[in-house]
């Protein structure tokens, strides 16, 4: 888990800590993961992969950007037949106020 900001473009501290958040929820596919994980609690891959124009290869990579970044687990569900489930973390249960205000602004605006 990264315990530190992942964004190399603060260039003022009063602005770093919103880089910093934008870093994480940073591309198309971060924040729809996030919500689906925040609204229909853990899943598989399989699950996950059923949001529309989301590719296995997206997935995968925005799965393992969130895991670095301390948003999402990966535990092993089953070895036979393969199973993985994905859950969010302390860190990313904590981005639930964000991706709310995220989805109201983008009901109102866009």
């Amino acid at each position: 888990m990264s315990d530190t900001c992942t964004a190399g473009w603060c260039a003022d501290a009063d602005w770093c800590s919103v880089t910093c958040a934008a870093a994480v929820l940073d591309g198309k596919w971060h924040p729809v993961v996030v919500h689906r994980l925040l609204s229909d609690g853990p899943q598989g891959f399989a699950a996950l992969s059923a949001v529309d124009g989301l590719s296995n290869r997206v997935l995968s990579d925005t799965l393992d950007d969130l895991r670095d970044e301390g948003v999402v687990s990966r535990r092993v569900v089953s070895e036979e037949p393969f199973r993985v489930e994905y859950a969010l973390t302390e860190k990313g249960a904590a981005l639930e106020p964000v991706v709310a205000a995220m989805a109201d602004w983008g009901r109102d605006y866009a």
